[in-house]
């Protein structure tokens, strides 16, 4: 009986697992207030819950927001990207319920056809973001190269982003706290799970020297040109 209260337990590491999950919650919702800084509140919050599932040291609030000065730009000017076009395709859908025009019948759910694309290939953009360092252009590619070649994935995270949502609109008082704890680090951490074996095919095969910084320091000219490669774009792996 002793054993299972031990510190090293499955079950007191899953207890901190969720207690870390809920500090995470918390603070992105905090850092989301702001709205604009949603894109580099949700690419700290992958970056914590990555490192969560393998199992690596690290310290929650400090590696949050390490994560979130690092990719604030990048993660900011993507998450205006995609607010604009998520704007458009939905300022549209209202257009045409309100401007008085016949449309034909299936041009609005063509258009939240879209939106529901552009989701789900844009699904693995801040995770990308937080682990490899890339252009906004080469990051926003490279999700969408990985939300197609690892497309049943792909559709599962939706899925997994979609139950919050879901559940809130219809059992609103029931599982709103709930919801206020885990509803956001949650989903995170169990889509950080699905793509957790992608990013390792394309990650340098080295250790990591600290826990909190993932930074590889090659020794020489060849190993640094290699290194480049591996963590400056994702694009010609066939895998």
């Amino acid at each position: 009986m002793s054993k299972i209260f031990d510190l090293e337990s499955p079950l007191m590491s899953g207890l901190g697992k969720f207690a870390d999950l809920i500090i995470l919650n918390l603070i992105t919702i905090v850092c989301c207030i702001p709205v604009f800084t949603i894109g580099a509140a949700i690419t700290a919050l992958h970056f914590v819950c990555l490192k969560m599932v393998r199992d690596e040291e690290t310290y929650v609030i400090k590696s949050y927001f390490k994560s979130f000065r690092q990719n604030f730009k990048q993660a900011t000017a993507i998450w205006l990207i995609e607010l604009v076009v998520f704007g458009v395709l939905l300022f549209d859908i209202y257009l045409m319920g309100h401007a008085g025009i016949t449309f034909p019948v299936w041009l609005p759910s063509a258009l939240l056809a879209v939106d529901a694309l552009v989701f789900m290939l844009g699904i693995h953009v801040f995770p990308l973001l937080a682990r490899f360092e890339n252009t906004v252009a080469t990051t926003i590619k490279n999700s969408v190269m990985v939300g197609i070649l690892t497309l049943p994935k792909t559709i599962l995270m939706v899925i997994i982003c979609a139950v919050p949502v879901v559940l809130i609109y219809f059992f609103e008082q029931v599982l709103a706290p709930l919801m206020l704890l885990i509803g956001i680090s949650g989903p995170a951490f169990m889509c950080a799970l699905l793509y957790n074996k992608t990013f390792k095919r394309f990650e340098p095969q080295q250790e990591d020297k600290d826990p909190d910084e993932w930074f590889i320091e090659p020794e020489t000219a060849e190993e640094e040109t290699e290194c480049i490669k591996d963590n400056e774009s994702l694009e010609g792996s066939g895998e």
